[in-house]
């Protein structure tokens, strides 16, 4: 899958949204050149307005930053939403619809993906951001318990069985990031990978 394309060039605001804009030129800036060239002083640059206007919406970097990840989650929570959604498929055709929809947003956007999981987020963001976090693993979770009340998979405390399948999926998505893995053919073969997880290792 090819990465999405960034948002577009310099200066995106005309008194617009600039909340939106900020986060927009933000974004690009994680992609091309990592968090630590992120500045509220050069984004209000690239975007066109004063460098005091950002302190309306973000009282520094981290809040920046915080909000970049709450925003990289509520994306993928929609992602994770559209995939489960048909219920008339079997456990392992929503699993792999919702490997395939989280490793797609890994692709697309490793670089925020690596700030969403990030433990350096100012304590005040903790509570939406929790929520956020908890929603994502929700949609899992929901996956499991309810393929374990119609006996498709087995027993036990859904959170945990949620968590390994969540390693799992990360861990493709760390590979891949890491170039250690091609994104072409994680993806390609994300359904093995999927029946691979439901039904272990042991020769049947």
């Amino acid at each position: 899958m090819s990465r999405m394309s960034p948002p577009s060039p310099s200066r995106p605001y005309h008194h617009g949204d600039l909340r939106a804009a900020l986060l927009k030129s933000a974004e690009r800036t994680l992609r091309e050149k990592g968090v630590g060239a992120l500045s509220l002083r050069e984004l209000a640059r690239d975007i066109g307005v004063s460098h005091a206007a950002p302190g309306r919406h973000f009282k520094d970097k981290q809040a920046l930053i915080d909000a970049l990840a709450l925003d990289g989650y509520e994306r993928l929570n929609q992602a994770l939403a559209a995939a489960t959604e048909p219920a008339d498929q079997s456990f392992e055709e929503r699993m792999a619809a919702l490997a395939r929809a989280y490793l797609g947003f890994a692709v697309d956007n490793p670089e925020l993906l690596e700030l969403m999981f990030a433990r350096k987020h100012d304590p005040d963001s903790s509570v939406p951001l929790a929520a956020a976090v908890d929603q994502s693993f929700g949609s899992l979770t929901r996956l499991v318990a309810d393929a374990q009340e119609q006996g498709e998979i087995v027993a036990g405390d859904p959170e945990r069985i949620t968590m390994v399948a969540a390693a799992s999926l990360h861990g493709l998505a760390a590979l891949i990031a890491s170039c250690a893995l091609d994104a072409e053919e994680a993806l390609s073969g994300l359904d093995g990978h999927v029946h691979l997880l439901l039904h272990g290792l042991r020769p049947r």
